[in-house]
């Protein structure tokens, strides 16, 4: 039959090995049959996919200066007692017979057993009721035992309900007496207000004679524009703003007012703020006004995810308003607007980082790129490099004729002053450093701009030139 002697061998091997499977084939149909009928048995006690996958919480964290997205499985809820209850099984309790035990000495007798088996049929019949699977023989002796006692009823209380209510969806309400004091919040209230000193500033140190109905109106359009830069600044911040303890508490946060609300107040005050510089004052200074919502709105706000560049910016925008002022006044952009404009820009370096410096964890964990974070000994070395600057711009002031001679003189003491406490910051870089820098900006800014108004250079006030005399004809 086989040619060869590894042919022969070839055929045994595969004559066995067909043997061994013919006669294993039944044994592993039972093999299935039994771990088939295991399973629907007792489904719970077999590895499923569920075991398997976690519930995560995706948050967004900063390794190596880059923006990862770090996975955290989210804890599983605790239940109690109470809540593992079931209202059907509250009924099953119900409908269960009272049944008073008679507790003796003797071996339980053959009535008892008829009792038990009595008792089976009843359960089923309850199971068809409720459309609940019924309870097991174990239990139902439990729940005879105790049919006698009052069944554990949870009560809630009125804090209890209240701060359920609280964490629910609900409709939002404004109360109109705090509304002042959320728009105050909104348009920060104080950041506003120093803008706007800075802008009277730059109108009162332009070499004209003041108007006061010009000085109003410019005041008034920048507080407005200045509003609206500032509420569009929260409204797209809201879910940065509830990671830092310093912005948490603000209105959109708190979800005093809705978005729609807020966006409506920017309008309000961002349409008749512009129009009113536009038209009333001048069109340089209506377009200097929209120009620094959109700095702040549009570049400033989302660079600070992206950059550090954005201090850069930021500072760009609070040295707009002066310039404004003085644009306000005069009408025309002048090196003296400029000179303004760099105070404030280098100003804001020195209080700015210092304040960062501080804020360093609100920052990062509300996802802001500042210099302070990423990059902190650029920050101090930038705040000791602008507060050093602060002396040359001074020094620049009666160059420019916006000021006299004096100016430079008078003003040495505080720029040096918070030069010394700049280095004391880049050298030490803690805290306390910080904290003194900060707080000797607060007044180094509003002292330098009331210098620069006392040492004005006096001008006279332009009179028109005299009319020639008319020539007489001669005959």
């Amino acid at each position: 039959m086989f040619k060869t002697p590894c042919s022969r061998l070839s055929g045994l091997v595969g004559a066995s090995v067909n043997q061994k499977l013919v006669r294993h084939v039944p044994r592993s149909n039972q093999s299935t049959r039994c771990l088939i009928q295991l399973y629907r048995r007792d489904p719970s006690s077999w590895i499923t996919y569920q075991h398997l996958t976690f519930l995560k919480r995706q948050y967004v964290g900063k390794v190596k200066n880059e923006l990862h997205q770090r996975a955290v499985p989210k804890q599983a809820p605790v239940l109690t007692i109470v809540d593992e209850r079931d209202d059907n099984g509250v009924r099953q309790v119900q409908q269960v017979p009272i049944i008073n035990p008679v507790v003796t000495d003797h071996m339980p007798q053959p009535e008892d057993v008829t009792s038990e088996a009595v008792a089976q049929p009843a359960i089923s019949t309850l199971k068809h009721a409720t459309g609940q699977p019924a309870l097991r023989t174990d239990s139902l002796s439990d729940v005879v035992e105790t049919s006698d006692e009052i069944p554990h009823v949870q009560v809630e209380t009125n804090e209890a309900r209240q701060a359920r209510l609280d964490r629910q969806w609900k409709e939002l309400k404004v109360d109109m007496a705090e509304l002042p004091g959320v728009y105050a919040r909104l348009a920060k209230i104080r950041l506003t207000a120093l803008v706007v000193v800075t802008a009277a500033a730059g109108y009162a140190m332009a070499p004209v004679p003041f108007d006061p109905t010009m000085f109003f109106l410019s005041s008034l359009g920048t507080g407005l524009a200045s509003c609206t830069a500032n509420s569009i600044n929260q409204y797209f911040e809201v879910p940065f703003d509830s990671n830092m303890n310093r912005t948490k508490n603000r209105p959109l946060v708190r979800g005093q007012i809705s978005p729609l609300h807020a966006v409506s107040f920017a309008l309000a005050c961002g349409v008749p703020g512009v129009a009113l510089l536009t038209l009333a004052v001048n069109p340089l200074t209506g377009a200097l006004g929209f120009l620094n919502i959109v700095l702040y709105t549009c570049c400033y706000t989302p660079l600070k995810r992206l950059s550090i560049t954005n201090t850069w910016v930021g500072a760009v925008v609070g040295a707009i308003p002066p310039i404004m002022g003085w644009t306000a006044a005069t009408g025309s952009l002048d090196p003296g607007a400029l000179l303004l404009g760099g105070f404030l820009y280098s100003w804001q370096f020195p209080h700015f980082n210092a304040l960062s410096w501080n804020l360093r964890e609100d920052y990062s964990r509300g996802g802001y790129r500042m210099m302070s974070v990423t990059h902190p000994g650029m920050c101090k070395r930038v705040a000791l490099r602008h507060s050093v600057g602060l002396i040359a711009l001074s020094s620049l002031a009666p160059v420019l004729d916006v000021t006299a001679w004096t100016f430079p003189v008078v003003s040495l003491p505080i720029n040096l002053y918070i030069s010394y406490l700049a280095y004391r910051f880049y050298r030490q870089g803690d805290r306390s450093s910080a904290r003194k820098l900060f707080f000797c900006s607060l007044w180094h800014l509003p002292m330098l701009l009331l210098l620069a108004l006392v040492c004005k250079k006096p001008r006279e006030a332009l009179a028109p030139p005299p009319a020639a005399p008319p020539l007489a004809l001669q005959s």
